[in-house]
């Protein structure tokens, strides 16, 4: 009797995962048509390039103020990150600006890495674009550290702000310490490494996650002691807020990852009742290189994952070596796909793909 109980409660169990997985899993025809509305076939080419090829150019984060739009983005010099800003009309020619986050020498935690990302912008398909505020202030978050060199450890996320208007040259103002660490108590399997990477935050107005605010981040991680092969690799997880300050993790494990190498880098687009997560890959078992595709979810939390064709690739001299790192918009019946070309000469800038032919870009990197 007892045997039929258990094989009547795992049979319940199974169909209660079976229904939830049916209920927020998204229909190959409804990933489909999200891929011929986000394809971007036509690359205009570079719009943002180091003035030296000592400097390196990277992750691009755009949103709108009044008539011009605006980009944030990474310097990395060497000593490490900075965020700067630059400006633009038409999306296809931009002009820089000046610095937002600089270094210091104060001996914070942050001193020599400021890689930020601005935060709750509008993500309606085709929509305004606008950063928004909250508690009065406009937010960043980044991935700050202390020592100097490329992504050198221990990297963590910390939250910046300003309360004055985002498109102008200033230094942000930074919470004292991170708000997620990999020495925090709560660390899940997949970020214990020492490196969090990219975070994106977004305002989940329906309070689908039952908080106000979500964070996509990527770190490096594993569960598997001294296992050299797979502690590099990165996925995407989930952190959630009602204040901006304070973040706890949400679920023990990623919500996209693949089983080698890196899935990083996610932002997101609503299209209709959809959430897109467009995310770069790199070094997979079945694709060679670093290349941009996206997820779908219905509800933030479950994602289900395009298999079809790279949105961006390389295939150009200036992006030969990698092409990947998203920003995608629509803005006036034109998608534009912004990502980071890296030359065989490890040389960093800014490109755009669209899906309408725009020509081609005079931009090309310092020889």
């Amino acid at each position: 009797m007892r045997a039929i109980w258990i094989y009547i409660l795992v049979a319940l169990s199974s169909f209660s995962a079976l229904a939830q997985e049916i209920k927020n899993s998204v229909s190959q025809t409804e990933m489909e048509k999200i891929y011929q509305e986000v394809k971007t076939p036509y690359k205009y080419g570079l719009v943002m390039v180091p003035e030296d090829k000592e400097h390196k150019m990277d992750c691009p984060t755009i949103f709108k103020k009044g008539k011009y739009w605006y980009m944030t983005y990474l310097i990395f010099s060497g000593r490490g990150y900075e965020t700067w800003l630059s400006k633009s009309k038409d999306l296809l020619h931009w002009e820089n600006q000046g610095k937002l986050m600089s270094f210091g020498d104060a001996g914070l935690w942050d001193d020599n890495q400021k890689a930020g990302y601005n935060a709750l912008l509008d993500m309606k398909w085709a929509g305004s674009y606008q950063a928004k505020t909250f508690d009065g202030k406009y937010w960043m978050s980044y991935f700050g550290g202390k020592e100097k060199g490329y992504e050198v450890e221990p990297l963590s996320i910390g939250m910046a702000y300003t309360a004055k208007d985002p498109s102008i040259v200033q230094e942000w103002s930074r919470l004292d310490k991170p708000v997620l660490s990999s020495s925090d108590r709560d660390v899940r399997w997949w970020e214990n490494r020492n490196k969090l990477f990219k975070s994106t935050v977004i305002e989940d107005k329906k309070r689908l996650t039952g908080h106000r605010f979500v964070m996509y981040y990527n770190a490096v991680g594993d569960s598997l002691a001294n296992n050299k092969k797979t502690r590099w690799y990165e996925r995407i997880g989930m952190a959630v807020s009602d204040d901006m300050v304070n973040w706890k993790r949400f679920q023990k494990n990623p919500v996209v990852h693949h089983p080698v190498g890196i899935t990083g880098d996610g932002v997101i687009q609503q299209i209709g009742d959809k959430y897109v997560m467009f995310y770069f890959g790199a070094f997979w078992q079945d694709r060679k290189g670093s290349f941009n595709r996206f997820a779908v979810s219905k509800d933030l939390v479950n994602w289900t994952d395009w298999t079809g064709d790279n949105l961006i690739e390389s295939s150009e001299k200036y992006d030969e070596l990698y092409a990947h790192k998203s920003f995608v918009l629509k803005h006036k019946g034109i998608v534009y796909h912004f990502y980071c070309a890296v030359n065989k000469q490890d040389q960093r800038g800014i490109a755009v793909a669209t899906s309408k032919d725009l020509g081609k870009s005079k931009v090309n990197f310092v020889q």
